[in-house]
């Protein structure tokens, strides 16, 4: 069994990431803010950290408690979606910094941190993207600044896969299919148990082959 870690394991997809992982034995390390969270994520077998992803000291303490504990598969889902906007509405200059620094900013310093706790040979990187995130399916400019955090995001990955896939280490970013959660609403076409256990499958079988790569949560590529 190997050492899992789950950024923003809080509810939704992280928290069902959580609950399969530690139900199939493996050891999961789970981040929370609030002390509710934690009480649920120990119950279910994790051992919860605490993790506020915008502060940079939180940040830095995170790799502390991890210790000298190696990864072989680390998923940073911890996400928002912001203003829900149809058309080029201008985002407010408060709302454009919390979504970027979340989805963007976070998890590249998040990368950056625990690529040294990361097993070399065969660890996985997962990152929660979004279809809305791909330039080439984009079809209307809805969520617009959603959509280009996800696009940064991606390009962070792929960026990562570059420094980590030689040494092993396959950096893949997901779209999670629409998923029945707070961010997607009732009504999403999937449900949670769903997304989580086919993302599970693609992270378990994912090879070299897959290093950089913009998958579906079915293992399909998806263009950038």
């Amino acid at each position: 069994m190997g050492t899992v870690l789950v950024v923003g394991a809080s509810r939704g997809i992280g928290l069902e990431f959580v609950r399969q992982y530690a139900a199939d034995g493996e050891q999961v390390l789970a981040t929370y803010r609030k002390d509710a969270d934690a009480a649920r994520l120990r119950k279910l077998g994790a051992t919860a950290l605490r993790l506020d992803v915008l502060d940079a000291a939180s940040r830095t303490a995170l790799t502390t408690q991890i210790g000298a504990t190696r990864l072989d598969v680390v998923v940073l889902s911890a996400g928002v979606y912001g203003a829900r906007t149809a058309g080029l509405e201008a985002p407010d200059p408060a709302e454009f910094d919390r979504v970027m620094h979340t989805n963007v900013l976070a998890p590249m310093h998040l990368i950056t941190l625990l690529s040294p706790h990361l097993a070399d040979a065969g660890a996985k990187l997962a990152i929660l993207s979004s279809n809305m995130g791909s330039i080439g399916r984009m079809a209307n400019a809805s969520g617009w600044l959603y959509r280009a955090s996800k696009a940064a995001v991606n390009a962070a990955l792929r960026a990562a896969s570059l420094e980590l896939g030689p040494r092993g280490v396959v950096c893949i970013a997901f779209h999670p299919g629409w998923v029945r959660t707070d961010m997607g609403g009732a009504g999403a076409s999937i449900d949670v148990v769903e997304s989580v256990t086919n993302l599970r499958r693609v992270i378990a079988q994912a090879n070299d082959s897959h290093n950089g790569k913009f998958l579906n949560y079915t293992g399909e590529h998806i263009s950038w």
